[in-house]
């Protein structure tokens, strides 16, 4: 069966503000020195899927400069403009519909742009292993990622007791059925989560097949579905544009975890440890580099004086900091952003403020 790669690049990254913009989101931003999110995303999955069978997904502000910096790592046409943000469900719908009927179905392997990968080759492994039980299986696969402390900013996934299964060829792994997909929890619950084993963290990987998870969209999500088949109907068509143009903004908004992945009778989990985090606010730039025997990770030219466990991100100017710590500097052209590490989530509020006050300009 056909092989393809979905890599969902719509967001707008606002919790990395000032770094991410809206027409140049975190995810076309190079963060670890060596490429782009997008583009070490698209080299991932290269080592499973060939490069013609890769597909972006991204808003229609980012399009053509997505295109440009995603030169021949894929084909150009494989970028799919979303006219609106709709959530995930409509993303990985749009794709799916793409797929059956451009491509006549095959595996999906959907993942986010944005996430950090150090074990390349067990990540490799892993996703390989999770096309083979797609395949086999026609069940909802998800990768989850084995817990190596009580993280409070991860959704979690409990396998079900005495449901292990042998996947195969697929270098010894195995696969759980599903048994829950629990919220982010707080410190003591987490904890218990560890003690208890069975579970993982939730990655926000997902496998299957396109015509599968479309034929659950229609069931568990019929408005949703009703609207892709609209498009899907458009495909192959002088109107297909316009009907996108037309339809999408209008798709409900709801996840696929929400939608579809809480609410599904086969979902599959196969969990690992491939080195992964999910790059997902500023406080996570410390896994991108390696800290100082200080604690601190420093972009740029900085000079730190009784300064400890801080992320000092410059661009084009001399930062320097005496006696500061657990704090993020951002300073970049037009912007700096100061604020305690355990705010860091708090950054998307600046980018509400920005747009409540008309200053679009900083957006």
């Amino acid at each position: 069966m056909n092989k393809f790669g979905v890599v969902m690049a719509g967001g707008g990254g606002t919790r990395f503000w000032p770094l991410s913009r809206k027409e140049r989101p975190k995810q076309l931003l190079n963060l670890s020195g060596k490429d782009l999110m997008v583009n070490e995303t698209l080299d991932r999955l290269a080592k499973s899927i060939e490069r013609e069978n890769l597909f972006i997904v991204t808003n229609v502000t980012q399009a053509k400069l997505m295109a440009e910096e995603t030169a021949g790592k894929m084909n150009p046409e494989h970028i799919l403009s979303e006219p609106a943000a709709r959530n995930t469900a409509a993303c990985i719908g749009y794709a799916a519909m793409e797929i059956v009927k451009k491509h006549d179905d095959g595996v999906m392997v959907i993942v986010p742009s944005d996430h950090f990968i150090k074990d390349e080759t067990e990540f490799t492994a892993i996703i390989n292993a999770a096309i083979e039980t797609a395949e086999k299986t026609n069940a909802l696969v998800t990768i989850g990622i084995n817990p190596s402390f009580p993280a409070t900013g991860y959704g979690y996934i409990k396998a079900k007791a005495d449901s292990v299964t042998e996947i195969g060829d697929a270098n010894h792994k195995t696969y759980s059925q599903v048994e829950e997909f629990v919220e982010k929890p707080d410190l003591e619950t987490a904890k218990k989560y560890l003690a208890e084993g069975g579970y993982s963290w939730n990655s926000g990987m997902f496998i299957w097949k396109a015509s599968t998870i479309l034929s659950y969209m229609e069931k568990l999500l019929p408005d949703v579905y009703a609207c892709l088949e609209k498009i899907g109907d458009a495909m192959n068509t002088a109107d297909e544009k316009k009907e996108i143009e037309e339809v999408y903004p209008v798709i409900p908004k709801i996840s696929i975890d929400y939608g579809i992945m809480e609410r599904a009778d086969n979902v599959l989990v196969i969990s690992g440890e491939f080195g992964w985090n999910d790059i997902g606010s500023l406080d996570m730039l410390n896994i991108m580099k390696d800290a100082d025997e200080n604690g601190n990770v420093a972009y740029g030219e900085q000079l730190l004086l009784d300064t400890k466990d801080c992320i000092v991100y410059g661009n084009d100017k001399m930062i320097a900091t005496i006696g500061l710590s657990d704090m993020i500097i951002v300073q970049t052209a037009d912007a700096l952003l100061i604020c305690p590490k355990d705010r860091a989530q708090d950054v998307k509020n600046v980018v509400e403020t920005l747009k409540e006050q008309g200053k679009d300009q900083y957006l």
